[in-house]
């Protein structure tokens, strides 16, 4: 599917599509095993009945590690980030819902939020560059007709 029919689908959908990112990573950490249990099958049940319902697009953990890369061309790469924050994002939800109010609808049923330090934030996924688009397309020709040429 090319970028052009992608974007087309998101159109006649009249919906948007939003990130919940899932913030702070220590909260379950004084849970005991038992709740920890629960929480974990009430979150995938949650997704479950979300991408059943077409919400939900997919979503993962992220892990606690990894590397902030800065400065000109990248030349600064760093341990991070911080495995231990309220704002280390610790994973995500890409909805697909008809507005921002069903979004954060959808975050106010987190089971995290039950737990100090388990935070939800709602971002709106911004619209594609349409210059960018244009030159992703023209390069998805090109590709095409030298593939059909050999």
């Amino acid at each position: 599917m090319s970028l052009a029919e992608r974007n087309d689908m998101n159109k006649t959908t009249d919906k948007s599509d939003y990130l919940l990112l899932f913030r702070g990573n220590t909260w379950e950490q004084s849970l005991p095993p038992e709740e920890l249990k629960k929480v974990v099958t009430d979150w995938y049940a949650w997704y479950q009945r979300l991408a059943a319902e077409g919400k939900c697009l997919g979503g993962l953990p992220l892990l606690d590690k990894g590397k902030l890369i800065s400065g000109k061309q990248g030349r600064t790469v760093a341990d991070g980030p911080f495995a231990e924050s309220k704002e280390t994002i610790a994973g995500y939800f890409h909805l697909r819902v008809a507005n921002e109010a069903e979004a954060i609808q959808i975050a106010q049923q987190c089971p995290g939020l039950a737990y100090d330090g388990c935070m939800v934030e709602v971002r709106p996924v911004g619209e594609q560059n349409v210059a960018r688009v244009g030159g992703l397309e023209h390069l998805e020709g090109i590709a095409k007709s030298v593939t059909i040429g050999t």
